[in-house]
C-alpha cells in the first residue's frame, strides 16, 4: 500500500477514527454510566444490608462492610459466632484495639441502625491512640467472661436518605455543581486549607476522567507505527517499546496521584503529561515510519 503512494496517515485514519470513538465512548461510560451503575449498585447493597446486616458476616472472610472496623468469624449458625475476630482502626487504618472470643451473639437494632454483639471468652488488647504501632506502649490484655453490646455501626456507610456517594460516583453535572458549590464557600482561615485540597480533589476527578478517555485515542496514535513492522526482526523490538512506552504513562500518572494533596502544584493540570508525552512520542514515530518507507 506505501509502495502505491497511499501516506501512513491515510493507512491510520481508520484506526485513529475507532480511537476517537472509543474516547467518546470512554467519556460516557466515565461521566455517566459507570457513576449510574456504581450509585444504583451501592444503593441496592444499602437496601439489602439493612434488611438483614447479619448476613454479611460471611465466615472465614475478612468483613470491611462495617467503617472503622474488620471482623473475621471462623464460624456461624444463624446469630451464633464462634471463633470472633474484630479489629478497630483509626482513621489511618491502624489497629488500636483487638478483641478475640470463644463465641458471640448477633443481633441488629434498627432503633441506632447498629449491629450489637455479645462475646463469651473475649480477649481486649488496647493499643496506644497516638502510636499503634508501638506495642511497647500497648495496654494489658483484657478478659473478659462475657462482654455485652459491642456495636458496630452502619450509619457511616449512609447519608441521610441514600448511600455515601464519593467523588468518582459522581455524573460530570454533579462534579461541576461541586466544584462550583466549593467556589462559592468562603470558610474561615483555619479551614481553607482543607477547603483548598477538596476543590483540587474535584478538579482532579474530572481531569482523571478527561484523561482517562483520551489515552485511548492516543494509544491508537502510538499503536499504528509500532504495529506497522517492515521487517520480522522488528516485532520484538516494537512490542517491546509498546511495553515500556505504556508502563511509564501508567508511572507517571500514578506518580502524579501522589500530589492531590498539595493544590499549589496543580496535579490535576500535570496529570495531563502522560498523555502529551504519549502523543508527541506517536507524531514522532509517524514521522520516522514515513522517511523509512519514502
Amino acid at each position: 500500500m506505501r509502495a502505491a503512494g497511499i501516506s501512513m496517515a491515510r493507512l491510520a485514519r481508520p484506526i485513529l477514527i475507532l480511537g476517537a470513538l472509543g474516547a467518546a465512548v470512554a467519556l460516557r461510560v466515565n461521566f455517566q454510566s459507570m457513576p449510574w451503575a456504581k450509585t444504583q449498585y451501592e444503593t441496592e447493597f444499602a437496601a439489602a444490608l439493612r434488611n438483614n446486616p447479619i448476613n454479611f458476616i460471611v465466615p472465614r472472610k475478612f468483613i470491611r462492610t462495617f467503617p472503622g472496623f474488620v471482623v473475621y468469624v471462623g464460624e456461624r449458625q444463624g446469630n451464633s459466632l464462634r471463633d470472633f475476630w474484630l479489629w478497630q482502626l483509626d482513621g489511618d487504618r491502624r489497629v488500636v484495639r483487638m478483641v478475640r472470643a470463644a463465641e458471640g451473639h448477633s443481633e441488629y437494632d434498627r432503633a441506632t441502625d447498629e449491629v450489637i454483639l455479645t462475646l463469651s471468652q473475649a480477649q481486649i488488647e488496647t493499643r496506644n491512640e497516638k502510636n499503634p504501632e508501638d506495642f511497647s506502649a500497648s495496654g494489658p490484655i483484657g478478659t473478659l467472661e462475657k462482654w455485652d453490646e459491642l456495636r458496630l455501626p452502619l450509619a457511616k456507610l449512609f447519608t441521610q436518605g441514600g448511600v455515601r456517594q464519593k467523588l468518582r460516583w459522581m455524573t460530570y453535572g454533579e462534579l461541576r455543581a461541586k466544584a462550583a458549590d466549593l467556589a462559592a464557600a468562603q470558610p474561615p482561615a483555619a479551614d481553607r486549607g482543607a477547603q483548598e485540597r477538596l476543590r483540587m480533589d474535584v478538579a482532579f476527578t474530572i481531569q482523571e476522567k478527561f484523561n482517562t478517555a483520551f489515552a485511548v485515542l492516543t494509544f491508537a496514535l502510538i499503536g499504528v507505527p509500532l504495529g506497522a513492522k517492515m521487517s520480522r526482526r522488528e516485532t520484538s523490538a516494537n512490542l517491546g517499546i509498546a511495553v515500556l512506552l505504556t508502563l511509564g504513562y501508567y508511572f507517571l500518572t500514578v506518580a502524579i496521584g501522589w500530589l492531590d494533596q498539595h493544590p499549589q502544584y496543580r496535579p490535576d493540570l500535570l496529570l495531563w503529561v502522560p498523555n502529551l508525552v504519549l502523543a508527541l512520542v506517536g507524531v514522532e514515530l509517524f514521522r520516522r515510519i514515513d522517511r523509512r518507507t519514502r
